[in-house]
């Protein structure tokens, strides 16, 4: 039987801090790039600039604490350039709007992981009875690899 933690699961303390990072980021500081993408897409698809990289500022964003900037570079470093740009790509739907919010979407659940508090591991004890197993275990195929040798006579 599973029981619940107490308290809320990681996943919606991220999603309620993605929505509150959502009112503190002003759009003004997203900025958007857009190209042609491979994948779907039939005629259109090297015609029209559906793949969307988003680029965020995060060294010259007022709008974290350098704690969270720090926390956020920890973790999301490869997306992060020399320039100290944040960087999010989306090409998976076939319009430029959906791929825009996509990337969006995508950006605020990064940043809301990565400042999200880790829940320390709780070290445990293998049981005596579980230790005992394994070892009767090794035993059983100790055993089982001896019979499969050469067979000896004894003389005597």
């Amino acid at each position: 039987m599973h029981l619940a933690r107490p308290g809320k699961s990681r996943n919606r303390r991220v999603e309620d801090m993605a929505e509150a990072l959502r009112k503190r980021i002003p759009d003004s500081a997203l900025e958007f790039t857009f190209s042609h993408a491979g994948g779907p897409g039939g005629q259109n698809v090297n015609k029209v600039a559906t793949r969307v990289t988003l680029w965020f500022d995060l060294a010259g964003s007022a709008a974290l604490t350098a704690e969270e900037k720090r926390a956020i570079r920890a973790a999301l470093s490869r997306r992060i350039g020399a320039d100290g740009r944040l960087r999010i790509v989306s090409m998976r739907h076939r319009t430029q709007r959906a791929n825009r919010d996509a990337a969006v979407d995508r950006f605020f659940e990064l940043l809301a992981s990565a400042l999200a508090p880790r829940t320390p591991r709780k070290t445990t004890r293998v049981s005596v009875a579980a230790r005992r197993k394994r070892v009767e275990g090794k035993r059983r195929r100790a055993a089982q690899k001896r019979l499969r040798g050469a067979i000896r006579e004894n003389t005597e």
